[in-house]
């Protein structure tokens, strides 16, 4: 049983390596989910308002928004490359336990799409006119919040990874599942300006968080089965 583990464990920290090095060699993946983050935020202003007030009004549903259409446009390439190459099928074959490799991509996919956009929040958030005290909650949300929006669209990727043309379909897919978080996260935010008490809409994050590591890589992996084989 031990050595099961153990193996298990090597070959999820291999596979997670793996991910991490063809990311750094793919620099467009790693760019362009975060570049769009970027333009999608700072375009706001322009196409709203540039005045300040209103600008922090509406900062945390800015920077939620961006944050979920740049996972939208990382989630193609989750599994697109294993499958054209063949090694997703070699996954599937092989005698660990799917859930743990499908865990480790997904981990890879955040560190590498998600955490970016997390860490370059605040200084979105600045521009935005987004009050200092609510910098914190935001980042902290987006932490929580990000790796939810992976785990959903990983469930999308794999159920159209062996489609040609999928990005509506992954769209219409994956949205609908993103909405209680987005709607979390920016409630989250906003009651900073309120002074309400953030430990409950936190816990729901959090309990959101453990359900989607729970649930979403054994319902990527059913659904890559099917749509492999």
């Amino acid at each position: 049983m031990s050595e099961t583990r153990t193996s298990t464990g090597q070959a999820f920290r291999a596979t997670l390596k793996r991910d991490l090095l063809i990311a750094y060699k793919r620099k467009n993946d790693v760019v362009n989910p975060f570049m769009f983050f970027l333009i999608v935020a700072t375009l706001f202003p322009i196409g709203i308002t540039p005045e300040p007030e209103r600008l922090g009004e509406i900062a945390a549903g800015v920077l939620w928004i961006a944050a979920l259409l740049a996972s939208l446009l990382a989630m193609d390439s989750l599994y697109r490359a294993d499958y054209e190459d063949g090694s997703l099928e070699q996954l599937l074959l092989s005698s660990h336990p799917l859930y743990f490799m499908v865990l480790a991509k997904n981990i890879a996919h955040w560190l590498v799409s998600g955490l970016p956009v997390v860490l370059v929040s605040p200084l979105i958030a600045y521009m935005l006119n987004l009050p200092p005290e609510s910098y914190l909650i935001l980042f902290v949300t987006l932490l929580l919040g990000t790796p939810i929006l992976s785990l959903l669209g990983s469930i999308g990727v794999a159920l159209t990874v062996g489609l040609g043309s999928r990005g509506l379909i992954l769209a219409v897919i994956t949205l609908p599942m993103s909405v209680p978080i987005l709607i979390a996260g920016t409630l989250t935010v906003q009651q900073t300006l309120n002074g309400a008490s953030l430990l409950g809409y936190l816990a729901i994050m959090g309990a959101m968080l453990l359900a989607a590591i729970s649930l979403a890589p054994l319902a990527s992996a059913a659904a890559l089965r099917i749509s492999v084989n």
